[in-house]
């Protein structure tokens, strides 16, 4: 698998795909974030932009191999654990950027009555939760489940505004737990958001790497 990773980040890196949700997520903070705004809402932010970022990157990084060159590797390594590596892929950059974004709002935030440290492990979690939310919307709108490009585009943008705004989805959980909460109190921690996520993003991968398997 360590092997299929190094591939499939050098595919990412080389196609240069990935300034696109790059770029996008960076204006996002750069707009979003002010110097001296709540720390907790600038997490929030950070948190909650990640979302259709990662829903981005795992388009990319599934279908950034040409279709002979998938084959070959699906033949030698087997399409599950191909499929998987492009997912881990687009994943760890998603959180990669995350945690970039969320050192910049823990530094130019105001921090007046907050634990450091305990804002930075809340922002960690939320930032988790929300990559693993935004690869999972990522996974189902993606080949092979999704084979159109246009059909794709269209609902991992629905289903990105829908991870945001529906009570249920692990995102919406930390992103209001920093938000609201913060506010009134001690930073939460969004454990139970973050648990949520790890559910939706492993059962969306499992989904995603059968088909995937079906289909080769």
């Amino acid at each position: 698998m360590t092997a299929l990773l190094r591939y499939q980040g050098a595919l990412l890196l080389r196609s240069q795909r990935w300034l696109a949700p790059l770029i996008a997520y960076a204006a996002l903070v750069a707009v979003g974030i002010r110097p001296g705004d709540p720390v907790a809402d600038s997490l929030g932010l950070v948190a909650a932009g990640l979302v259709p970022a990662a829903a981005w990157l795992v388009r990319i990084c599934v279908s950034v191999e040409p279709d002979a060159a998938r084959a070959c590797t699906a033949a030698a390594a087997g399409p599950v654990r191909v499929h998987a590596a492009a997912l881990l892929t687009a994943s760890t950059g998603a959180l990669l950027a995350g945690a970039a974004a969320a050192a910049v709002a823990l530094l130019t935030g105001d921090r007046s009555g907050t634990d450091p440290g305990r804002a930075a492990l809340a922002g960690a979690l939320a930032v988790a939760a929300c990559a693993l939310t935004g690869a999972a919307v990522g996974a189902l709108c993606s080949r092979p489940l999704v084979r159109r490009r246009g059909h794709g585009i269209l609902a991992a943008t629905l289903g990105s505004l829908l991870a945001l705004i529906l009570a249920v989805s692990p995102a919406r959980g930390a992103v209001s737990a920093l938000v609201t909460a913060g506010r009134s109190g001690p930073v939460p921690l969004p454990l139970t958001a973050l648990a949520g996520a790890l559910l939706l993003a492993a059962g969306a991968g499992a989904a995603a790497c059968l088909a995937a398997a079906r289909r080769s």
